[in-house]
């Protein structure tokens, strides 16, 4: 199964229901246990990003604070306050797909893991395989509400 498509799966969800086509998954033992996309203008409420969504989730499926035998793949880099959760919650591994240099938290621009003094650090891995299909699908979702307005 290829876990960057399902995360891009749920990037559409998100986008039905008005908000940024932003998707996340999270794998343990090879499965995904928990499925997040973006539901900050859906439930109105601003922290409600894909990967909070999913590490709400994964959390509740397993019945446990840590994930560290989890990995998250997200169709975006990770915003501060969504880095910081995943290291709360110990996720092993992130991959993501687009760099996002406004709002990047991991390598654009806060840079979370360099600058502050995480108890845990994940290996991150960019995917640049899928860069270009996440920052068509985000740009096509900004020029359509542009338009709207």
């Amino acid at each position: 199964m290829n876990f960057m498509n399902q995360a891009f799966l749920l990037a559409k969800k998100a986008q039905t229901h008005g908000d940024v086509p932003i998707g996340a998954v999270i794998i343990k033992d090879g499965k995904i246990i928990a499925r997040g996309e973006n539901r900050v203008q859906f439930a109105k409420n601003p922290t409600l990003h894909a990967e909070i969504v999913a590490i709400n989730k994964a959390c509740k499926k397993l019945n446990q604070k840590f994930l560290d035998d989890c990995d998250i793949y997200i169709t975006l880099e990770p915003c501060s306050m969504c880095a910081t959760a995943i290291s709360f919650a110990r996720i092993k591994n992130i991959y993501f797909a687009a760099m996002d240099e406004k709002g990047g938290g991991i390598t654009s621009n806060a840079k979370v893991f360099e600058n502050d003094r995480h108890l845990w650090k994940p290996n991150i891995i960019q995917m640049p395989e899928y860069a270009e299909e996440s920052a068509k699908m985000l740009k096509d979702f900004f020029d359509n509400l542009r338009n709207k307005h």
